[in-house]
């Protein structure tokens, strides 16, 4: 179940969404019809529930905060969080959530990449 939502004051510049289970926060209700985009964002409201929700906002928090200090750049650390990393290399495939398998972000964990 997604709910969507339009606002651009609810989505930090720089960024197309946010994904809060169970919503989908856009910056522009044109989002609701870009496939690529809900995919993405469907896949990590997966990804937030398989982790039950709150230990997701916890994990993606340290990942986070890990990746800046590995990276030295909060964007170059924002797209190496696994969970982004596994949104962004499937958000095309719009049958991905039909095979994917339960943790598949664990696939793109990785200390070093």
């Amino acid at each position: 179940m997604m709910f969507f939502i339009a606002s651009k004051f609810l989505v930090r510049k720089g960024f197309n969404g946010i994904t809060i289970w169970p919503f989908v926060i856009a910056r522009n209700k044109q989002l609701r019809k870009d496939a690529v985009f809900l995919n993405h964002e469907c896949i990590h409201l997966r990804q937030q529930v398989e982790m039950l929700v709150l230990p997701f906002y916890l994990w993606y928090s340290v990942e986070f905060i890990v990746r800046v200090f590995q990276y030295k750049d909060r964007h170059i650390a924002y797209r190496n969080i696994s969970f982004e990393r596994e949104a962004y290399a499937n958000e095309k495939d719009l049958h991905y959530l039909k095979h994917r398998s339960f943790w598949a972000f664990t696939n793109y964990f990785s200390v070093l990449t």
